[in-house]
């Protein structure tokens, strides 16, 4: 397992597949490299490589006490890239993967990315402000990270099925449910609360408007992690150019629920590689 250090003296771990034009999997929160196991295959069959990160605080990486601002989190991608000199990129991002994709590209440039895929992401912005009416109450954020500090183990547990989205016929197994809540448990209890906390107060608004490379956004219209109307359908507003994708029977764990899909709908986004393909909601 390769591992870099970045200035604040952190080791990040990353794993890297295969050759050709790099594929650059951004987890989502409380997750690490291992959730993109349905999709490192099928791309790697496709003649890709496939680059992932375990952000500092989940995974095989440290466990600083600092650096859990998105800011320094787009930093750490940053520096992942410039480690392996990557070019010609396609970043897939999932959930609060998304902010970070979104963050690394307006402050660090597109000049290395080619095209940028936003899977169930958690932007554009999620707290509820005069500005933003749409977003979610502070409160709900307190509640939710004194169920977290109280029982973590149970407040994952409680919102298995529906991250899975299970009640619509999803076919995922116990033993897979449980495999991913222990996934889940492995990041760092204070990372995981400082990156929940940090993504629900940070405003991707800007970041996303200045996206100009080709971008996918696929979000489930039974995302419970995510709200369709206040996450996806608004990021769409804010990048008009980006293919847009809606599947009706996913959650927020589309990346296994509809695993060959997904890979399908980003393959096809890619090959594309200018972001003509017809929007189908």
């Amino acid at each position: 397992m390769p591992f870099f250090q970045v200035s604040d003296g952190t080791r990040l771990s990353y794993e890297d597949y295969g050759a050709g034009a790099p594929v650059v999997f951004v987890s989502s929160w409380a997750l690490h490299a291992d959730m993109w196991e349905y999709q490192v295959p099928f791309f790697l069959e496709h003649g890709f490589r496939c680059v992932l990160l375990d952000r500092r605080g989940h995974g095989r990486s440290d466990r600083p006490s600092s650096g859990y601002d998105v800011n320094t989190r787009s930093d750490d991608l940053a520096a992942l890239i410039e480690h392996l000199n990557l070019w010609d990129i396609t970043l897939v991002a999932h959930s609060a993967g998304g902010g970070e994709a979104a963050r690394y590209l307006s402050r660090h440039g597109e000049e290395r990315v080619s095209r940028v895929a936003f899977l169930a992401s958690t932007v554009p912005f999620l707290k509820r402000t005069e500005d933003n009416p749409e977003g979610l109450p502070e409160a709900g954020l307190e509640a939710t990270l004194a169920q977290f500090r109280k029982d973590r183990p149970k407040w994952f547990a409680d919102r298995a099925q529906g991250y899975f989205a299970t009640h619509l016929g999803n076919d995922v197994s116990p033993a897979l449910v449980e495999n991913e809540v222990r996934r889940c448990l492995s990041a760092a209890p204070f990372a995981a609360a400082e990156v929940f906390r940090s993504t629900f107060h940070e405003d991707f608004r800007p970041d996303l408007r200045q996206v100009t490379v080709p971008a996918l956004i696929v979000h489930g219209v039974a995302d419970q992690s995510a709200l369709i109307d206040v996450t996806g359908r608004r990021t769409r507003k804010l990048i008009p150019h980006a293919v847009y994708r809606e599947y009706p029977t996913a959650g927020h764990g589309l990346y296994v629920t509809h695993a060959e899909q997904l890979n399908a709908d980003i393959l096809a986004f890619v090959n594309s590689y200018d972001g003509s393909d017809v929007d189908e909601s």
